[in-house]
């Protein structure tokens, strides 16, 4: 088990991010969820608190705090896709209902950011031929969605 885990604040709803986020990913799954024992800012005796999840192998927390919260582009997450099928199928999936931006980073519907990346993509960047990698690179800044063919 990791000694670090990323905890995601949510107003309230921590549950149902949680289980959208594991519907999405091999090797992701409800752990253990913790209910509030007495009434609290953060809900009432016996709803959610904390959903402790596993994504693609990488524990997390996910918290209804009971209020509101702007995540930031300082921090966010970055799935490595191995083909373009799944860039696409990530990409509609999580920008469903979100916000979507430049370079293959988009909001999902609870605020939450995602860079939704080909695998490939360091290896094209860092190409030998530095008129090839400055390409790849000005090809990113163009796209929305990242585009492997395009690439």
């Amino acid at each position: 088990m990791s000694k670090i885990s990323p905890c995601l604040w949510f107003e309230r709803e921590a549950e149902e991010a949680a289980n959208f986020y594991v519907s999405l990913l091999p090797d992701s799954r409800i752990e253990h969820v913790q209910r509030n024992v007495g009434d609290s800012p953060s809900g009432k005796s016996g709803t959610v608190l904390v959903v402790d999840f596993t994504l693609a192998g990488q524990r997390f927390m996910a918290l209804n705090g009971g209020m509101r919260m702007e995540y930031s582009h300082a921090v966010s997450f970055k799935i490595d896709c191995a083909d373009q099928r799944e860039v696409d199928r990530l990409w509609d999936a999580l920008g469903a209902g979100g916000r979507i931006e430049q370079c293959g980073w988009l909001r999902d519907r609870y605020g939450v950011p995602w860079q939704i990346v080909p695998s490939v993509l360091p290896q094209l960047l860092g190409d030998p031929d530095p008129a090839k990698a400055q390409r790849v690179m000005a090809a990113v800044l163009g796209m929305v969605k990242l585009d492997i063919a395009a690439l």
